[in-house]
């Protein structure tokens, strides 16, 4: 099952005796953990029949205890354990046992955040025959966009391509900070108007101008005037704009410049996703194609491993400052 027939579920009241959660990627489990601690149960019940443990203050003897108990004032008994990833997991005899026949009124939850669980383990199979198990992974950054674009879409809401590229350039691929902006968008934004460059400089003060995005653009186009300002916009502001996360972007940019130059068919709607992008940026690869030849992209994206190299203090000769790095190496990108 995936998160959203999941959390469909959770909201029908349609739950399982086990679920594990587990996974890289916290938001996920966070999304689904939070939905049955809020939705299971009416708050006058939560007193009684809802329990939230901690994976390094509890162990399987408690736990299993709890889950046998039958509830008191509701159809369910909830068992939430936060930070499951710090149970003594070789310990599990007894969570074996109980799975061989749960509790049909319990709804235990292990969230175990930020790694897999190991699923070698009988436990795992014994979770996943009786309950429900999610692995959280990680979105890679060419998804980000797509995610924002979704989320927005489920909302019944329009983000302009341009937008949600800022967004996920800027906001990288922490998720929880990623939803916490949408919301701001949801909350700020007339429900009637896409969201465009606009409104994502107005509510999250990324500038409309001066980003990442905007630099990648004006590179494929050898702006060098344009380019050069936003560096210098960059080295002002450097909290906002750190060198390790421009230097990463242009990376990804240029290596999809590469990746364009060798597909084999360059249609628009097979470009975009072979790239990993919206079919609105294709135009802005074929352009950006024309301007950096094969030689000259391997040649860049080398450049761009090097000061990647110089930002985290390797050879870095005469420059000492991240603006004087970006500076130089955007010169050696448009000469």
């Amino acid at each position: 099952m995936n998160t959203s027939s999941i959390l469909a579920d959770i909201k029908k009241k349609k739950l399982s005796p086990v679920y594990l959660l587990h996974g890289e990627e916290p938001y996920f489990i966070d999304l689904i953990a939070n939905a049955i601690e809020s939705q299971v149960l009416e708050e006058a019940q939560k007193g009684f029949d809802q329990s939230i443990v901690y994976g390094k203050e509890t162990d399987f003897s408690t736990l299993i205890s709890m889950a046998k108990r039958y509830p008191m004032l509701s159809d369910h008994q909830v068992i939430i354990v936060k930070e499951a990833q710090n149970l003594k997991w070789k310990d599990d005899e007894l969570l074996l046992k109980y799975l061989e026949q749960p509790t049909p009124s319990t709804v235990l939850v292990f969230a175990h955040k930020y790694g897999k669980f190991d699923k070698r383990k009988k436990s795992y199979k014994a979770m996943d025959k009786v309950g429900i198990v999610l692995e959280s992974s990680k979105l890679y950054e060419d998804k980000v966009a797509g995610w924002i674009n979704e989320q927005l879409s489920a909302a019944g809401r329009k983000i302009h391509p341009q937008a949600a590229a800022m967004m996920a350039d800027y906001l990288g691929t922490d998720l929880s900070k990623v939803a916490n902006e949408i919301e701001k968008l949801l909350l700020n934004v007339a429900a009637s108007q896409e969201i465009g460059p606009a409104e994502i400089e107005r509510n999250i003060g990324i500038s409309k101008d001066f980003n990442v995005f905007e630099l990648n653009t004006a590179l494929s186009k050898r702006n060098a005037v344009k380019a050069f300002q936003i560096v210098n916009y960059f080295a002002a502001n450097p909290k906002s704009n750190p060198i390790p996360v421009v230097i990463g972007s242009l990376g990804t940019y240029f290596t999809k410049i590469l990746k364009y130059h060798y597909l084999p068919d360059k249609a628009s709607a097979v470009a975009a996703k072979a790239l990993g992008v919206h079919p609105f940026f294709v135009k802005e690869y074929e352009f950006a194609a024309r301007n950096f030849n094969r030689r000259k992209t391997f040649e860049i994206i080398h450049l761009i491993k090097e000061y990647d190299l110089k930002s985290k203090g390797m050879n870095v000769g005469q420059l000492t400052s991240a603006g004087d790095l970006m500076s130089e190496l955007i010169y050696k990108i448009l000469n």
